[in-house]
C-alpha cells in the first residue's frame, strides 16, 4: 500500500498553522473531507475542530473507541507514552532544533560562525593529510633493470 498515515481515530497528528502551532493532538472524529475533532490533553488544548491542511499525520495511533471524552483521550495518550515517543523522533529533533536557532541572539550566531570556522580548518587540514598518505601508499614500485 502507498499510504500508511490515514485520517482515522486516534491519529496523532501535528498542528502546523494557527495558535496552537507546533502542538500534538489526537483525532477523536472525522466531521467531513476536510474537517476533524480533535483534543489535545498534553498540550491543554481544548476539544474543537480543525482543518486537516493545518495538521500533519504522525505516525503514532491511540487506540480508544469512537468519540471518546476527554478523559478517555488523555488515558490514551498518557499509556500510549506519546509525548516520550514523540520527542524520539527525528521530527521532533529538527522543529527543537529549528527552535533553538530561532532564539538565538546576534553574538550568539557571531560565536556560532566563528566555531564552524575552527571546525571546517581542521576537518580540511585533516582530509588533506590522509588524502596524502594514501597518495604515497599508492605510489607504483619502479621495476629493477638486471
Amino acid at each position: 500500500m502507498p499510504f500508511e498515515r490515514f485520517v482515522q481515530t486516534g491519529r496523532v497528528a501535528y498542528v502546523s498553522h494557527g495558535s496552537n502551532k507546533g502542538k500534538l493532538v489526537a483525532i477523536v472524529d472525522v466531521i467531513d473531507q476536510n474537517r476533524v475533532l480533535v483534543d489535545g490533553p498534553a498540550a491543554k488544548i481544548p476539544r474543537g475542530q480543525m482543518s486537516l491542511s493545518n495538521l500533519h499525520l504522525t505516525k503514532f495511533r491511540l487506540k480508544f473507541p469512537f468519540t471518546g471524552s476527554t478523559r478517555v483521550v488523555r488515558k490514551a495518550w498518557e499509556a500510549g507514552k506519546i509525548e516520550r515517543k514523540w520527542k524520539e523522533t527525528v521530527w521532533a529533533q529538527k522543529v527543537a532544533a529549528k527552535e533553538k536557532r530561532a532564539a538565538l541572539s546576534d553574538y550568539d550566531r557571531f560565536k556560532l560562525r566563528k566555531a564552524k570556522r575552527v571546525r571546517n580548518a581542521l576537518r580540511t587540514e585533516a582530509f588533506y593529510r590522509l588524502k596524502k598518505v594514501a597518495k604515497k601508499s599508492k605510489r607504483p614500485v619502479k621495476p629493477t633493470k638486471k
